[in-house]
């Protein structure tokens, strides 16, 4: 058995902490943020909206059921680095294919374990989220703080045009079901009373079990990239659009606002997280960077049109002013913790958006019924 191999996470403003490295040997810089799911790490690595990011998990034991190819949320993993605090290398899931330390190191993704990631959340909650650097290659501390230093903020970066896709798709896989697994647009259809709703899902990082979700309530999905003008959504004669999780500053992403901008009122229009913070823009809102963001499956927000409070699975370090949006869009969805916005409409017109993500699996489904109200909006329009 080989020798446990040290590595060093070095915080921007000079904390340091010692480890053992897993996964991939190397190095990784990139803002830290904390996740507090219990469960779900696989789904973390491959959500594209952690582009740029490395990612502290809260929960001690990570690596127990290992990877499989079912659990994906893209088509690789976007994380830049992973720190947890004690590291199974033999999982323990009948579902496993593969252990989380060779997954990562075949992605060359570096993994720090054997550090006290009480101390490190601690630490992010009071000083905020920060650019960091994860090195089993260089252990010298004062060299690591300095090229965390010298990395680049997330605030200006257009991350969704790195994650994107290249070209537009068809997707038709529905959602997983017992005990065949994943279901098909052809099977959905059958057991519905209607012909599909033609959706055109804007990829700014989409996940895919949005994908399997919008499937799921009977919705053919066109998925475009990022930078795709309205006009070219508007000839694929939508009943609706989709706008989509995703990465990055949203007010930097190119022409986004403005695009959607110039499909309001003419189509449905349903945005999830970025997408959420993308409306808010296009609506003539104004965006900004929070301390140290939202990462979790145990967020309680109120849905102020009903009174109800759902526990949401959510990840993003943005939020919408809601004070920039008097006049322009009305709150109908608030964070209990912080009373940051947390879903918005459009009166009058066929729009919502909300912050967290009804589709997250695993997690809480206390918000699935917002794909069956994007639906119904539809089927009105």
């Amino acid at each position: 058995m080989s020798q446990p191999r040290p590595a060093v996470l070095a915080l921007a403003d000079g904390s340091i902490f010692r480890g053992r490295a897993f996964g991939a040997l190397g190095e990784a810089t990139g803002e830290l943020v904390f996740n507090t799911s219990m469960t779900g790490y696989q789904e973390i690595l491959t959500d594209p909206s952690y582009e740029g990011q490395l990612v502290a998990m809260t929960y001690p034991e990570i690596g127990n059921v290992g990877v499989n190819r079912e659990d994906v949320e893209s088509r690789k993993p976007y994380v830049r680095g992973f720190v947890v605090r004690e590291y199974r290398e033999a999982p323990s899931s009948w579902r496993a294919e593969e252990s989380l330390g060779s997954y990562l190191a075949r992605h060359g993704i570096p993994g720090i374990e054997c550090i006290d990631t009480r101390a490190l959340v601690r630490h992010l909650r009071d000083h905020g989220a920060q650019e960091a650097v994860i090195s089993s290659v260089d252990l010298d501390a004062d060299r690591l703080v300095r090229r965390a230093k010298d990395a680049p903020s997330m605030v200006g970066q257009d991350l969704a045009s790195v994650v994107t896709c290249a070209a537009p798709y068809d997707w038709t896989q529905g959602p997983w079901e017992l005990p065949g697994g994943y279901t098909t647009a052809d099977a959905v259809a059958a057991k519905l009373d209607r012909p599909p709703l033609r959706v055109v899902a804007f990829d700014y990082g989409i996940k895919l079990n949005i994908l399997r979700s919008l499937v799921g309530v009977g919705c053919a999905v066109r998925v475009v990239p990022a930078g795709t003008s309205a006009a070219e959504v508007l000839a694929l004669r939508p009943d609706g659009v989709f706008l989509s999780n995703g990465p990055g500053d949203p007010d930097a992403v190119r022409g986004a606002p403005e695009t959607v901008a110039k499909l309001l009122g003419d189509v449905p229009v349903f945005g999830i997280c970025l997408g959420h913070q993308i409306l808010g823009l296009a609506l003539g809102g104004k965006t900004y960077k929070l301390k140290f963001g939202h990462h979790g499956g145990n967020q309680p927000v109120q849905d102020l049109t009903t009174g109800k409070v759902e526990i949401t699975s959510q990840n993003h370090g943005f939020a919408v002013d809601v004070d920039s949006l008097k006049g322009k869009g009305e709150l109908t969805h608030v964070n209990l913790n912080d009373r940051t916005v947390e879903g918005l409409r459009v009166k009058g017109q066929p729009t919502f958006s909300v912050q967290y993500h009804p589709e997250a699996s695993p997690g809480p489904h206390d918000a699935s019924y917002l794909f069956r109200r994007f639906v119904e909006m539809m089927e009105r329009r």
